[in-house]
Formats: C-alpha cells, structure tokens, sequence
C-alpha cells in the first residue's frame, strides 16, 4: 500500500515537468576532437575503451587563475569550452563556513537556481564551507533555445561524454579554489546526476577526502535507458543504439569502472537509495554497493522507503539531511 503511495507520488513530481524534449540522436565525435571517418560509432567506441583505461588523463583538468568572488557568488571559465559561451562561465554559490573542511555540492539534473541551498546552509552552520556548483548548462549556464538543461544528457553521445567530463572538471577547478581560500580539506556531495558527477571526481582526485551521494548508481547508460526521468532521452536513442553498446560508450562516464580505484584508500563514503526509485532503479543501486563492498571501500548505505523525487519531500529529505550532517561532522572532527 505504502509502495503504491510513493508511486503515485513519484508520478506525479516527474509529470510536472512538461518541458522535456526530445532531440534527434546523434554521435557527436565531433564534439569531443575526433574525426569520425564515415564510421562514428566505432571511432566513439576506441574512444570510449582508452578514456576508461586512461581515465586520469580524461578527468586531468586545467588549473585556473581567473576565479571572481563577490556576494557570495564564485564564478569561474570552465576548462573545456563548448560551442554555448553561458555555458563557458561556471557559477558557484558559497556558503562560507569556520572550520577547515570544505565540500563541493553537486545537485540533481534540472534543479533550480535555489537547490540544495538549505542543505548548504545546515552544514555552513557545522563550520563546513561549501560550494554549491551550477552543472553544465544549468541555470545561467542554460543555452536561451532550450527550456531545460536537456544538454547535459541528452541522446547526443558525445555531448554527454563532455558535459559529464566537463562537470567533473569544474569540481576539481572549485576544489582548487576552496584549497586557496583555506580549507585544509575536502569533500564532495552528489545527488543523481550531480551524485555520479561527484563519485567520479573522487575517485579521480584524493584530495577529495569523504562523499556523499543521494541516489547512486553503477551504469549511465542504464539509468538513461530504465529510468522514468530519461524516457524522452531514450526515445530518440532507440533505433540507433542498443543498451549495451550505449553502456559502453558511456563507460568513462559510469561510476562502476572506477570504483577499484578507491580500494585501499580508506576514503569514507555515505550513500542513499530509495526502494522503490522508478529513476535509479533499486538493482542498479544494488550493482554499485556490491562492487563497492567488494574492494572494501569504508561505506555506509541508506535505503530509504520512497522514490527519486520523494526523497526531497518530508520526511525523507529531513532524514537525509540528519545523517548527512553526522556523517561530515564526523569527518570534520577527524584529525
């Protein structure tokens, strides 16, 4: 009865939105420097094998110099340059806390101006400093002929592949900014799409010493192919591309091949998942936890008894935000 509750609730959020469109699919070898050849899909398929055998290399980003503080708003040039210039300017909110703990703040897909804002308030009042980062092509990084920041997943493989890979860049970018205001160390929090940007950039940066991450999954390409949220994106996909040749295109930007990379590390991490998300299904959660278990990465899951969306309604959200603040007070404290 209670699963049927929180179904009708989680269609009800996802049917609000009635501004998702569906683009035509394409390739987009381009996009990411290669030359396709008359043959994309197998020029984006070697691509796809050496970012994820060399994938610090493909999450190696640029230092930069030209960071603007003022009122609370960081701004800063994002190290890849796409063909969109709002999208070139990456903006962050700061909430300046008193201790040497700093966090990056990664929110979901097509959250507003003001998401995550509260959350950043509570653990400003912890004494964590953090940034809550706009993601590529969110809020006044957001294109004027789109409605949504429907480029940052789209059934355009290649702009995926770069917005993700551009979203990780400019957490690493804002982590070298949170270093130079001060903070001793760091940490990173993710939620859906912001909780898979967040995994990869810790798994490609130590400095990033503990994370959090509301809804996790294992493979991009499934969430996109299973999930309520992507049907419009898998629409325009299906017919040119099966599952499993999208799941490895979109390997370099899945948090599953990466997650050996912290075995050994001893890099706590805190997960949420709810038990009946029609958007990262439970199985895939599952396929995450189990790899992360198996390389014996310290952890803590959350299965919370709600969606995708309800899991920022009350209570859910109110529970997350308790054991959130814990888990980094504990890490704070850690010396």
């Amino acid at each position: 009865m209670f699963r049927k509750f929180i179904e009708s609730r989680e269609q009800h959020y996802y049917g609000r939105d009635r501004h998702r469109e569906s683009f035509p699919f394409e390739w987009g070898a381009d996009l990411l420097g290669l030359s396709a050849n008359g043959n994309a899909a197998a020029v984006l398929n070697d691509f796809a094998s050496e970012a994820v055998r060399s994938s610090h290399e493909f999450y190696a980003c640029p230092s930069a110099s030209d960071y603007s503080f003022k009122d609370g708003i960081l701004k800063f040039p994002s190290g890849i340059q796409t063909q969109y210039p709002e999208n070139n300017t990456v903006w962050g909110r700061v909430f300046e806390g008193d201790s040497d703990l700093g966090m990056v703040v990664l929110p979901q897909w097509n959250c507003d101006w003001d998401g995550h804002v509260k959350l950043c308030r509570l653990l400003q009042q912890s004494g964590v400093t953090s940034v809550r980062l706009s993601m590529p092509y969110h809020h006044h990084r957001k294109p004027p002929d789109v409605k949504r920041p429907e480029y940052m997943v789209s059934p355009n493989i290649g702009q995926t592949l770069q917005a993700t890979q551009q979203a990780v860049w400019d957490a690493r970018m804002a982590a070298d900014w949170l270093l130079a205001r001060g903070c001793k160390r760091l940490a990173i929090l993710g939620t859906s799409l912001g909780s898979c940007v967040g995994f990869l950039a810790l798994a490609h940066d130590e400095r990033f010493t503990a994370g959090v991450f509301i809804h996790a999954s294992s493979y991009f390409a499934d969430v996109v192919w299973d999930g309520m949220s992507t049907q419009h994106v898998r629409k325009s996909l299906e017919g040119r591309i099966d599952r499993s040749e999208l799941r490895h295109l979109w390997s370099p930007i899945s948090p599953f091949p990466f997650i050996k990379r912290l075995h050994g590390t001893k890099r706590p991490i805190l997960m949420f998942a709810g038990r009946y998300d029609p958007t990262f299904l439970p199985h895939l959660s599952q396929q995450a936890f189990d790899e992360i278990a198996r390389h014996n990465i310290p952890h803590q899951v959350h299965w919370l008894r709600c969606g995708h969306y309800t899991i920022g309604r009350f209570p859910f959200n109110a529970v997350v935000a308790q054991k959130t603040l814990r888990f980094i007070r504990q890490v704070r404290d850690r010396r």
